[in-house]
Protein backbone atom coordinates (compact mmCIF):
# COMPACT_ATOMS: atom_id res chain seq x y z
CA UNK A 1 0.00 0.00 0.00
CA UNK A 2 2.64 2.46 1.02
CA UNK A 3 4.27 0.92 -2.47
CA UNK A 4 1.80 2.63 -4.57
CA UNK A 5 1.17 5.75 -2.35
CA UNK A 6 4.97 6.20 -2.94
CA UNK A 7 4.18 5.27 -7.26
CA UNK A 8 1.40 7.96 -7.29
CA UNK A 9 2.99 10.61 -4.91
CA UNK A 10 6.01 9.99 -7.80
CA UNK A 11 3.86 10.05 -10.94
CA UNK A 12 2.03 13.37 -10.12
CA UNK A 13 5.44 15.01 -9.34
CA UNK A 14 6.59 14.08 -13.14
CA UNK A 15 3.55 15.35 -14.48
CA UNK A 16 3.56 18.39 -12.76
CA UNK A 17 7.11 19.14 -13.88
CA UNK A 18 5.93 18.54 -17.81
CA UNK A 19 3.68 21.24 -17.15
CA UNK A 20 6.51 23.73 -16.03
CA UNK A 21 8.48 25.35 -18.26
CA UNK A 22 12.44 24.54 -18.41
CA UNK A 23 14.76 26.47 -16.52
CA UNK A 24 16.56 29.22 -18.82
CA UNK A 25 19.69 27.46 -19.11
CA UNK A 26 21.17 30.44 -21.23
CA UNK A 27 22.06 31.37 -24.98
CA UNK A 28 24.60 28.98 -26.66
CA UNK A 29 27.47 31.18 -27.17
CA UNK A 30 30.58 30.23 -28.88
CA UNK A 31 33.86 32.68 -28.56
CA UNK A 32 35.82 31.61 -31.92
CA UNK A 33 34.46 29.80 -35.13
CA UNK A 34 35.85 29.04 -39.28
CA UNK A 35 33.70 29.49 -41.65
CA UNK A 36 33.69 29.30 -45.07
CA UNK A 37 31.63 32.34 -46.30
CA UNK A 38 30.23 34.53 -43.78
CA UNK A 39 30.52 35.80 -39.99
CA UNK A 40 28.66 37.99 -37.67
CA UNK A 41 30.54 38.91 -34.15
CA UNK A 42 28.43 40.95 -31.78
CA UNK A 43 27.52 42.28 -28.09
CA UNK A 44 24.41 39.46 -27.63
CA UNK A 45 24.20 36.11 -29.20
CA UNK A 46 20.00 36.94 -30.58
CA UNK A 47 21.72 39.85 -32.14
CA UNK A 48 24.32 37.41 -33.43
CA UNK A 49 21.66 35.54 -35.05
CA UNK A 50 19.70 38.57 -36.22
CA UNK A 51 22.23 39.65 -38.82
CA UNK A 52 23.68 35.69 -39.69
CA UNK A 53 19.84 35.07 -40.96
CA UNK A 54 19.39 38.27 -42.87
CA UNK A 55 22.87 36.74 -44.76
CA UNK A 56 21.42 33.48 -45.04
CA UNK A 57 18.61 35.05 -46.62
CA UNK A 58 20.76 37.07 -49.27
CA UNK A 59 21.49 40.23 -47.48
CA UNK A 60 25.09 42.05 -47.61
CA UNK A 61 26.85 43.60 -44.74
CA UNK A 62 25.16 46.38 -44.50
CA UNK A 63 21.79 44.55 -44.33
CA UNK A 64 22.84 42.19 -41.79
CA UNK A 65 24.40 45.68 -39.94
CA UNK A 66 21.25 47.56 -39.50
CA UNK A 67 19.62 44.34 -38.31
CA UNK A 68 22.05 43.82 -35.32
CA UNK A 69 22.05 47.58 -34.98
CA UNK A 70 18.54 47.77 -34.02
CA UNK A 71 18.23 44.22 -32.74
CA UNK A 72 21.22 45.50 -29.85
CA UNK A 73 19.04 48.30 -29.03
CA UNK A 74 16.50 45.47 -27.88
CA UNK A 75 18.88 42.91 -26.12
CA UNK A 76 21.65 44.84 -25.25
CA UNK A 77 20.41 48.24 -23.28
CA UNK A 78 23.91 48.78 -21.66
CA UNK A 79 25.03 49.74 -24.84
CA UNK A 80 23.39 48.91 -27.90
CA UNK A 81 20.92 52.05 -28.43
CA UNK A 82 18.61 53.85 -30.74
CA UNK A 83 19.22 56.51 -28.72
CA UNK A 84 22.86 56.98 -29.11
CA UNK A 85 25.16 57.10 -32.56
CA UNK A 86 28.15 55.88 -33.77
CA UNK A 87 30.76 55.37 -36.91
CA UNK A 88 31.02 52.78 -40.04
CA UNK A 89 33.99 51.62 -41.82
CA UNK A 90 32.94 49.58 -44.65
CA UNK A 91 34.76 47.89 -47.71
CA UNK A 92 33.61 46.36 -50.69
CA UNK A 93 34.20 42.71 -51.87
CA UNK A 94 36.36 43.99 -54.51
CA UNK A 95 38.15 46.78 -52.67
CA UNK A 96 36.63 49.31 -55.02
CA UNK A 97 34.44 51.21 -52.57
CA UNK A 98 35.38 51.83 -49.11
CA UNK A 99 33.18 54.35 -47.02
CA UNK A 100 33.14 55.85 -43.52
CA UNK A 101 29.75 56.94 -42.00
CA UNK A 102 29.78 59.70 -39.30
CA UNK A 103 26.57 58.90 -37.22
CA UNK A 104 28.32 60.32 -34.11
CA UNK A 105 25.53 61.89 -31.49
CA UNK A 106 25.09 66.06 -32.33
CA UNK A 107 25.19 68.83 -29.65
CA UNK A 108 21.47 70.67 -29.19
CA UNK A 109 21.03 74.23 -30.66
CA UNK A 110 20.96 75.50 -27.11
CA UNK A 111 24.11 74.07 -26.00
CA UNK A 112 26.93 76.54 -25.31
CA UNK A 113 30.39 76.05 -24.04
CA UNK A 114 29.95 76.87 -20.25
CA UNK A 115 26.84 74.83 -19.68
CA UNK A 116 27.95 72.40 -17.53
CA UNK A 117 29.91 74.88 -15.09
CA UNK A 118 29.01 76.76 -12.16
CA UNK A 119 29.14 80.47 -11.15
CA UNK A 120 33.01 80.17 -10.13
CA UNK A 121 33.68 78.47 -13.95
CA UNK A 122 33.73 74.96 -12.12
CA UNK A 123 32.70 71.82 -13.62
CA UNK A 124 29.33 70.05 -11.75
CA UNK A 125 30.13 67.02 -11.12
CA UNK A 126 27.26 64.90 -12.70
CA UNK A 127 25.58 67.06 -14.91
CA UNK A 128 27.09 66.04 -18.36
CA UNK A 129 27.08 62.14 -17.25
CA UNK A 130 23.37 62.15 -15.73
CA UNK A 131 19.43 62.88 -16.83
CA UNK A 132 18.60 65.09 -19.96
CA UNK A 133 21.15 67.23 -19.81
CA UNK A 134 24.00 65.08 -20.53
CA UNK A 135 21.88 63.58 -23.76
CA UNK A 136 23.11 64.64 -27.62
CA UNK A 137 20.85 64.39 -30.53
CA UNK A 138 20.93 60.72 -31.35
CA UNK A 139 22.40 59.37 -34.57
CA UNK A 140 21.82 55.54 -34.52
CA UNK A 141 18.70 55.30 -37.05
CA UNK A 142 19.71 57.96 -39.17
CA UNK A 143 23.08 55.95 -39.36
CA UNK A 144 21.11 52.90 -39.99
CA UNK A 145 18.93 54.95 -42.74
CA UNK A 146 22.21 55.87 -44.45
CA UNK A 147 23.64 52.54 -44.85
CA UNK A 148 21.11 51.04 -45.73
CA UNK A 149 20.08 53.66 -48.99
CA UNK A 150 23.75 53.51 -50.02
CA UNK A 151 24.58 50.06 -49.77
CA UNK A 152 21.59 47.53 -49.16
CA UNK A 153 21.43 44.79 -51.18
CA UNK A 154 18.07 43.25 -49.75
CA UNK A 155 16.13 46.58 -50.24
CA UNK A 156 13.50 45.63 -48.23
CA UNK A 157 13.70 47.88 -44.98
CA UNK A 158 11.24 46.51 -43.61
CA UNK A 159 12.69 42.97 -43.59
CA UNK A 160 15.70 44.57 -41.32
CA UNK A 161 13.67 46.35 -38.54
CA UNK A 162 11.05 43.60 -37.96
CA UNK A 163 13.38 41.07 -35.92
CA UNK A 164 13.61 44.05 -33.70
CA UNK A 165 10.07 44.75 -32.99
CA UNK A 166 10.00 40.84 -32.61
CA UNK A 167 12.18 40.99 -29.60
CA UNK A 168 10.96 44.30 -28.30
CA UNK A 169 7.40 43.00 -28.43
CA UNK A 170 7.52 39.17 -26.99
CA UNK A 171 10.54 39.77 -24.87
CA UNK A 172 13.84 37.72 -24.67
CA UNK A 173 15.42 35.93 -21.78
CA UNK A 174 17.72 38.29 -20.17
CA UNK A 175 21.61 36.87 -19.37
CA UNK A 176 23.06 37.16 -15.93
CA UNK A 177 25.36 39.83 -17.11
CA UNK A 178 22.14 41.80 -18.25
CA UNK A 179 20.43 40.90 -15.01
CA UNK A 180 23.24 41.56 -12.86
CA UNK A 181 23.22 45.51 -15.12
CA UNK A 182 20.02 46.46 -14.40
CA UNK A 183 19.94 45.81 -10.58
CA UNK A 184 22.89 47.59 -10.56
CA UNK A 185 21.85 50.40 -12.04
CA UNK A 186 18.23 50.85 -10.42
CA UNK A 187 18.94 53.90 -8.31
CA UNK A 188 20.26 55.53 -11.22
CA UNK A 189 16.83 55.07 -13.29
CA UNK A 190 14.92 55.96 -10.69
CA UNK A 191 16.60 59.26 -10.04
CA UNK A 192 16.51 60.12 -13.82
CA UNK A 193 13.29 59.18 -15.31
CA UNK A 194 10.39 61.16 -15.05
CA UNK A 195 7.97 58.22 -15.88
CA UNK A 196 7.98 54.75 -14.95
CA UNK A 197 10.58 52.68 -16.36
CA UNK A 198 10.65 49.25 -18.04
CA UNK A 199 14.04 48.27 -16.58
CA UNK A 200 12.83 49.11 -12.93
CA UNK A 201 10.00 46.51 -11.60
CA UNK A 202 6.84 47.85 -10.38
CA UNK A 203 7.78 47.17 -7.13
CA UNK A 204 10.95 48.38 -7.09
CA UNK A 205 12.11 46.46 -4.18
CA UNK A 206 12.62 43.67 -6.17
CA UNK A 207 15.63 42.40 -8.72
CA UNK A 208 16.10 40.73 -12.06
CA UNK A 209 16.97 37.39 -11.86
CA UNK A 210 18.47 35.24 -14.69
CA UNK A 211 16.48 34.12 -17.56
CA UNK A 212 13.57 36.70 -16.71
CA UNK A 213 11.34 37.98 -19.78
CA UNK A 214 11.87 41.28 -20.67
CA UNK A 215 9.01 42.88 -22.54
CA UNK A 216 9.49 46.25 -24.28
CA UNK A 217 6.30 47.28 -25.84
CA UNK A 218 7.01 51.31 -25.85
CA UNK A 219 10.27 50.40 -27.33
CA UNK A 220 8.64 48.00 -30.00
CA UNK A 221 5.75 51.16 -31.02
CA UNK A 222 8.39 53.21 -31.73
CA UNK A 223 10.36 50.27 -33.73
CA UNK A 224 7.49 50.02 -36.14
CA UNK A 225 7.34 53.84 -36.86
CA UNK A 226 11.07 53.31 -38.03
CA UNK A 227 9.98 50.05 -39.68
CA UNK A 228 6.80 51.90 -41.66
CA UNK A 229 8.03 55.82 -41.92
CA UNK A 230 11.97 55.01 -41.96
CA UNK A 231 13.91 57.31 -40.36
CA UNK A 232 11.29 60.04 -40.47
CA UNK A 233 9.68 57.62 -38.21
CA UNK A 234 12.34 58.33 -35.69
CA UNK A 235 13.29 62.47 -36.56
CA UNK A 236 9.64 63.43 -37.04
CA UNK A 237 6.11 62.77 -35.85
CA UNK A 238 5.40 61.51 -32.46
CA UNK A 239 9.13 60.09 -31.68
CA UNK A 240 10.44 63.27 -32.03
CA UNK A 241 7.29 64.41 -29.84
CA UNK A 242 8.10 62.19 -27.25
CA UNK A 243 11.31 63.09 -26.94
CA UNK A 244 10.75 66.76 -27.15
CA UNK A 245 8.03 66.16 -24.13
CA UNK A 246 10.71 64.08 -22.13
CA UNK A 247 13.10 66.85 -22.62
CA UNK A 248 10.52 69.82 -21.02
CA UNK A 249 9.82 67.34 -18.06
CA UNK A 250 13.41 66.93 -17.02
CA UNK A 251 15.61 70.12 -17.69
CA UNK A 252 17.01 68.87 -21.23
CA UNK A 253 17.15 71.29 -24.21
CA UNK A 254 16.77 68.35 -27.19
CA UNK A 255 14.20 69.79 -29.27
CA UNK A 256 11.95 68.39 -32.13
CA UNK A 257 13.75 70.78 -34.84
CA UNK A 258 17.31 69.28 -32.87
CA UNK A 259 15.30 65.72 -34.03
CA UNK A 260 14.73 66.85 -37.80
CA UNK A 261 17.96 68.61 -38.25
CA UNK A 262 20.32 65.64 -37.23
CA UNK A 263 22.16 64.14 -40.44
CA UNK A 264 24.50 61.82 -41.01
CA UNK A 265 27.71 62.55 -42.91
CA UNK A 266 29.62 59.96 -45.13
CA UNK A 267 33.06 60.88 -44.88
CA UNK A 268 36.59 60.09 -46.50
CA UNK A 269 37.96 57.38 -44.34
CA UNK A 270 41.59 57.58 -43.04
CA UNK A 271 43.97 54.94 -44.81
CA UNK A 272 47.31 54.55 -43.45
CA UNK A 273 50.10 51.80 -43.95
CA UNK A 274 51.54 49.28 -41.34
CA UNK A 275 54.57 46.61 -42.29
CA UNK A 276 52.98 46.24 -45.94
CA UNK A 277 49.09 46.27 -44.72
CA UNK A 278 46.70 48.74 -45.45
CA UNK A 279 44.38 50.02 -43.05
CA UNK A 280 41.28 51.54 -43.18
CA UNK A 281 39.75 53.71 -39.97
CA UNK A 282 37.96 56.14 -39.14
CA UNK A 283 38.43 60.49 -39.25
CA UNK A 284 37.23 63.01 -37.03
CA UNK A 285 35.25 63.45 -34.92
CA UNK A 286 36.79 60.03 -33.74
CA UNK A 287 40.37 60.17 -33.06
CA UNK A 288 40.59 56.44 -33.37
CA UNK A 289 42.06 56.26 -36.40
CA UNK A 290 44.68 59.34 -36.34
CA UNK A 291 45.90 57.72 -33.23
CA UNK A 292 45.72 54.40 -34.12
CA UNK A 293 48.19 55.33 -37.37
CA UNK A 294 50.54 57.30 -34.86
CA UNK A 295 50.95 54.41 -32.63
CA UNK A 296 51.85 51.97 -35.66
CA UNK A 297 54.05 54.39 -37.10
CA UNK A 298 55.97 55.34 -33.79
CA UNK A 299 56.45 51.70 -32.89
CA UNK A 300 56.84 50.31 -36.36
CA UNK A 301 61.06 50.95 -36.58
CA UNK A 302 61.26 48.88 -33.26
CA UNK A 303 61.67 45.24 -33.63
CA UNK A 304 59.80 44.87 -30.36
CA UNK A 305 58.63 40.99 -31.49
CA UNK A 306 62.22 39.85 -30.73
CA UNK A 307 62.00 40.49 -26.63
CA UNK A 308 58.72 38.56 -26.15
CA UNK A 309 55.32 39.30 -26.33
CA UNK A 310 54.69 41.23 -22.93
CA UNK A 311 58.13 41.47 -22.52
CA UNK A 312 59.35 45.09 -20.25
CA UNK A 313 60.54 46.15 -23.81
CA UNK A 314 57.42 45.59 -25.64
CA UNK A 315 55.41 47.05 -22.96
CA UNK A 316 57.37 50.14 -22.25
CA UNK A 317 57.69 50.70 -25.89
CA UNK A 318 53.76 50.90 -26.34
CA UNK A 319 53.51 52.71 -23.37
CA UNK A 320 55.40 55.36 -24.48
CA UNK A 321 54.07 55.60 -27.67
CA UNK A 322 50.65 56.31 -25.88
CA UNK A 323 51.63 59.12 -23.52
CA UNK A 324 52.37 61.29 -26.89
CA UNK A 325 49.73 60.35 -29.37
CA UNK A 326 47.16 60.94 -26.40
CA UNK A 327 48.96 64.37 -25.69
CA UNK A 328 48.45 64.75 -29.50
CA UNK A 329 44.81 63.92 -29.44
CA UNK A 330 44.12 66.05 -25.94
CA UNK A 331 45.72 69.13 -28.03
CA UNK A 332 44.59 69.10 -31.35
CA UNK A 333 41.49 66.47 -32.50
CA UNK A 334 37.83 68.00 -32.16
CA UNK A 335 34.83 67.66 -34.92
CA UNK A 336 36.52 68.56 -38.45
CA UNK A 337 33.12 70.27 -38.93
CA UNK A 338 33.90 72.79 -36.34
CA UNK A 339 37.98 72.94 -36.00
CA UNK A 340 40.69 72.48 -38.31
CA UNK A 341 42.03 69.20 -37.37
CA UNK A 342 45.57 69.25 -38.64
CA UNK A 343 45.10 65.79 -40.07
CA UNK A 344 48.12 64.95 -42.36
CA UNK A 345 50.55 67.10 -40.08
CA UNK A 346 49.31 64.12 -37.32
CA UNK A 347 49.29 61.29 -39.51
CA UNK A 348 52.68 62.50 -41.63
CA UNK A 349 55.64 60.37 -40.84
CA UNK A 350 58.40 63.18 -40.14
CA UNK A 351 56.43 64.62 -37.69
CA UNK A 352 55.61 61.30 -35.79
CA UNK A 353 59.58 59.87 -36.00
CA UNK A 354 59.95 63.38 -34.22
CA UNK A 355 57.43 62.98 -31.63
CA UNK A 356 59.53 59.33 -30.86
CA UNK A 357 63.24 61.00 -31.01
CA UNK A 358 63.15 61.25 -27.36
CA UNK A 359 62.49 57.90 -26.46
CA UNK A 360 64.54 56.22 -24.12
CA UNK A 361 64.42 52.50 -24.25
CA UNK A 362 65.18 52.23 -20.45
CA UNK A 363 63.16 55.05 -18.71
CA UNK A 364 59.73 56.26 -19.06
CA UNK A 365 59.28 59.51 -19.34
CA UNK A 366 57.02 61.34 -17.05
CA UNK A 367 53.75 62.57 -18.74
CA UNK A 368 54.09 66.08 -17.40
CA UNK A 369 56.79 66.55 -19.72
CA UNK A 370 55.03 65.75 -22.82
CA UNK A 371 52.44 68.21 -24.48
CA UNK A 372 50.61 68.32 -27.67
CA UNK A 373 53.38 68.17 -30.38
CA UNK A 374 53.89 71.16 -32.74
CA UNK A 375 53.94 71.33 -36.28
CA UNK A 376 56.44 73.26 -38.20
CA UNK A 377 53.73 73.50 -40.77
CA UNK A 378 49.78 74.33 -40.65
CA UNK A 379 44.93 67.58 -34.28
CA UNK A 380 31.84 52.98 -22.41
CA UNK A 381 33.17 52.36 -21.70
CA UNK A 382 30.14 51.33 -22.69
CA UNK A 383 30.07 51.52 -25.92
CA UNK A 384 29.16 48.04 -28.35
CA UNK A 385 31.29 47.40 -31.66
CA UNK A 386 30.38 44.33 -34.28
CA UNK A 387 32.35 43.45 -37.28
CA UNK A 388 30.62 41.67 -40.14
CA UNK A 389 31.53 40.04 -43.19
CA UNK A 390 28.99 38.31 -45.80
CA UNK A 391 30.38 35.69 -48.13
CA UNK A 392 30.91 38.27 -51.52
CA UNK A 393 33.59 39.97 -48.56
CA UNK A 394 31.92 42.95 -48.08
CA UNK A 395 33.25 43.85 -44.82
CA UNK A 396 31.88 46.55 -42.02
CA UNK A 397 33.23 47.66 -38.82
CA UNK A 398 30.61 49.70 -36.78
CA UNK A 399 31.31 50.82 -33.21
CA UNK A 400 28.04 52.70 -31.26
CA UNK A 401 27.59 54.05 -27.94
CA UNK A 402 25.68 55.49 -25.37
CA UNK A 403 28.81 56.23 -23.33
CA UNK A 404 28.41 55.09 -20.03
CA UNK A 405 26.45 52.23 -19.05
CA UNK A 406 22.70 52.57 -20.04
CA UNK A 407 24.07 56.05 -21.42
CA UNK A 408 22.24 58.68 -19.19
CA UNK A 409 19.90 56.48 -17.37
CA UNK A 410 17.12 58.14 -19.11
CA UNK A 411 14.53 56.26 -21.22
CA UNK A 412 11.92 58.26 -22.85
CA UNK A 413 8.35 58.43 -21.90
CA UNK A 414 6.21 56.73 -24.55
CA UNK A 415 9.05 56.02 -26.87
CA UNK A 416 10.88 53.19 -24.89
CA UNK A 417 14.53 53.77 -25.69
CA UNK A 418 17.69 54.58 -23.60
CA UNK A 419 19.39 59.15 -24.01
CA UNK A 420 23.17 58.68 -24.30
CA UNK A 421 25.09 60.61 -22.05
CA UNK A 422 27.65 61.61 -24.58
CA UNK A 423 28.08 65.31 -23.95
CA UNK A 424 30.15 64.50 -21.68
CA UNK A 425 33.10 63.46 -24.44
CA UNK A 426 33.14 67.40 -24.96
CA UNK A 427 35.74 68.90 -22.85
CA UNK A 428 33.18 70.91 -20.40
CA UNK A 429 35.95 72.91 -19.78
CA UNK A 430 39.94 72.56 -20.76
CA UNK A 431 42.07 70.56 -19.12
CA UNK A 432 39.26 69.01 -17.17
CA UNK A 433 39.34 65.38 -17.53
CA UNK A 434 35.77 63.64 -18.12
CA UNK A 435 34.28 60.46 -17.13
CA UNK A 436 37.04 57.98 -18.90
CA UNK A 437 39.63 60.46 -17.40
CA UNK A 438 40.25 62.11 -21.06
CA UNK A 439 41.64 65.51 -21.30
CA UNK A 440 40.50 68.44 -23.63
CA UNK A 441 40.87 71.45 -25.18
CA UNK A 442 39.42 74.12 -26.98
CA UNK A 443 39.08 72.18 -30.09
CA UNK A 444 36.79 70.05 -28.57
CA UNK A 445 34.75 72.76 -26.68
CA UNK A 446 31.03 72.38 -26.82
CA UNK A 447 29.24 74.26 -29.76
CA UNK A 448 25.29 73.82 -31.08
CA UNK A 449 25.68 70.86 -33.48
CA UNK A 450 29.09 70.00 -32.99
CA UNK A 451 30.14 66.03 -32.67
CA UNK A 452 31.92 65.35 -29.57
CA UNK A 453 35.14 63.85 -29.82
CA UNK A 454 35.13 59.69 -29.50
CA UNK A 455 38.00 57.08 -29.26
CA UNK A 456 36.18 55.02 -31.68
CA UNK A 457 38.20 52.75 -33.57
CA UNK A 458 36.56 50.85 -36.20
CA UNK A 459 39.14 49.27 -38.44
CA UNK A 460 39.29 47.17 -41.23
CA UNK A 461 42.96 45.48 -42.52
CA UNK A 462 43.84 44.86 -46.06
CA UNK A 463 46.79 42.65 -47.57
CA UNK A 464 47.96 43.06 -51.36
CA UNK A 465 44.40 44.08 -51.88
CA UNK A 466 42.48 41.64 -50.10
CA UNK A 467 40.56 41.66 -47.31
CA UNK A 468 42.79 40.54 -43.94
CA UNK A 469 41.24 41.77 -40.71
CA UNK A 470 38.34 43.53 -39.10
CA UNK A 471 38.39 44.72 -35.41
CA UNK A 472 37.19 47.17 -33.02
CA UNK A 473 36.04 47.27 -29.58
CA UNK A 474 34.11 49.45 -26.52
CA UNK A 475 36.17 50.71 -24.23
CA UNK A 476 36.03 54.46 -24.01
CA UNK A 477 40.12 55.88 -24.48
CA UNK A 478 41.06 51.59 -23.76
CA UNK A 479 39.37 51.66 -27.58
CA UNK A 480 42.01 52.37 -29.84
CA UNK A 481 45.05 50.68 -27.41
CA UNK A 482 43.05 47.66 -27.29
CA UNK A 483 42.42 47.25 -31.21
CA UNK A 484 46.30 48.70 -31.58
CA UNK A 485 47.45 45.68 -29.52
CA UNK A 486 45.08 43.26 -31.45
CA UNK A 487 46.56 44.26 -34.97
CA UNK A 488 49.89 43.57 -33.52
CA UNK A 489 49.33 40.32 -31.87
CA UNK A 490 48.21 39.20 -35.22
CA UNK A 491 50.97 40.87 -37.59
CA UNK A 492 53.84 40.77 -35.37
CA UNK A 493 53.22 38.13 -33.11
CA UNK A 494 51.84 36.01 -35.55
CA UNK A 495 48.63 35.37 -33.85
CA UNK A 496 46.04 33.87 -34.76
CA UNK A 497 42.42 35.86 -34.63
CA UNK A 498 41.23 33.96 -31.45
CA UNK A 499 44.45 34.02 -29.41
CA UNK A 500 45.26 38.11 -30.25
CA UNK A 501 41.52 38.58 -29.15
CA UNK A 502 41.59 37.16 -26.00
CA UNK A 503 45.26 37.85 -25.13
CA UNK A 504 45.92 39.92 -21.95
CA UNK A 505 45.90 43.71 -22.66
CA UNK A 506 47.19 47.16 -21.24
CA UNK A 507 47.14 50.57 -21.72
CA UNK A 508 48.25 54.10 -20.92
CA UNK A 509 46.63 57.89 -22.17
CA UNK A 510 49.30 60.42 -20.74
CA UNK A 511 47.11 61.44 -18.00
CA UNK A 512 46.45 60.22 -15.27
CA UNK A 513 50.19 59.22 -15.80
CA UNK A 514 49.89 55.29 -14.65
CA UNK A 515 50.27 52.18 -16.83
CA UNK A 516 46.92 49.85 -16.33
CA UNK A 517 47.44 46.13 -16.75
CA UNK A 518 45.10 43.84 -17.06
CA UNK A 519 45.24 40.81 -14.15
CA UNK A 520 47.44 38.38 -15.50
CA UNK A 521 48.80 40.12 -18.27
CA UNK A 522 52.47 39.99 -16.64
CA UNK A 523 54.18 38.27 -13.86
CA UNK A 524 55.59 39.78 -11.26
CA UNK A 525 59.65 39.85 -12.47
CA UNK A 526 57.96 42.21 -15.44
CA UNK A 527 55.92 44.23 -12.91
CA UNK A 528 59.07 44.90 -11.03
CA UNK A 529 60.91 45.68 -14.29
CA UNK A 530 58.51 48.65 -15.55
CA UNK A 531 58.04 50.22 -11.73
CA UNK A 532 61.83 50.53 -12.02
CA UNK A 533 62.06 52.31 -15.10
CA UNK A 534 59.57 54.37 -13.83
CA UNK A 535 56.10 53.33 -14.68
CA UNK A 536 53.17 53.66 -12.28
CA UNK A 537 51.31 50.24 -12.50
CA UNK A 538 47.82 49.83 -11.66
CA UNK A 539 46.06 46.62 -11.93
CA UNK A 540 42.74 46.50 -13.93
CA UNK A 541 39.92 43.80 -14.10
CA UNK A 542 39.60 44.02 -18.16
CA UNK A 543 40.12 45.88 -21.10
CA UNK A 544 38.23 46.18 -24.16
CA UNK A 545 35.64 43.49 -25.95
CA UNK A 546 37.04 43.28 -29.36
CA UNK A 547 34.48 41.49 -32.07
CA UNK A 548 37.21 40.76 -34.88
CA UNK A 549 37.42 38.79 -38.04
CA UNK A 550 40.63 37.51 -39.94
CA UNK A 551 41.07 35.87 -43.27
CA UNK A 552 43.26 33.22 -43.11
CA UNK A 553 45.56 31.70 -45.27
CA UNK A 554 43.50 28.82 -46.25
CA UNK A 555 40.64 31.70 -47.23
CA UNK A 556 38.39 30.80 -44.40
CA UNK A 557 37.06 33.03 -42.15
CA UNK A 558 38.24 32.76 -38.54
CA UNK A 559 35.72 35.26 -35.91
CA UNK A 560 36.33 35.72 -32.28
CA UNK A 561 34.39 36.97 -29.70
CA UNK A 562 35.66 38.71 -26.60
CA UNK A 563 35.94 36.06 -23.36
CA UNK A 564 36.00 39.57 -20.93
CA UNK A 565 31.89 39.23 -22.18
CA UNK A 566 30.02 36.22 -21.36
CA UNK A 567 27.33 37.58 -23.84
CA UNK A 568 29.57 38.47 -26.95
CA UNK A 569 29.11 35.61 -29.54
CA UNK A 570 30.30 34.71 -32.91
CA UNK A 571 28.21 32.80 -35.61
CA UNK A 572 28.39 32.20 -39.29
CA UNK A 573 28.37 29.70 -41.93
Amino acid sequence: MRLNHYLFALLFLTLAACKQKPAFSGYSIQKSIVADSAIVSTAHPLASEVGLQVLKDGGNAIDAAVAVQLALAVVYPVAGNIGGGGFLVYRSGDGQDVAALDFREKAPAKAHRDMYLDAEGNVIEGKSIEGHLAAGVPGSVEGCWQMYQKYSQLKDWKRLVQPAIDLAEKGFRITESEANGLNEYKRGFIKNNTKACVFVKKDTSEIWKTGELLVQTELAETLKRIRDQGRDGFYRGKTADLVAAEMQRGGGWITAQDMTDYHAVWRKPMLGKYRGYDLISMPPPSSGGIALFQLLGMVEHHSFAKSGFHSPAHIHLFTEAERRVYADRAKHLGDADFYSVPVASLVDSQYIQQRFANFDPNKATPSSGIEGGEFTGKESKQTTHYSIVDAEGNAVAITTTLNAGYGALTVVGGAGFLLNNEMDDFSAKPGVPNLYGAIGGDANAIVPGKRPLSSMTPTIVTKDGKLFMVVGTPGGTTIITSVFQVITNVIDFDMDMTAATHAKRFHSQWLPDELYLEKGATNEATRKKLQSMGHKVVEWSGIGQVESILVRKDGKLEGAADIRAKDDAVMGY
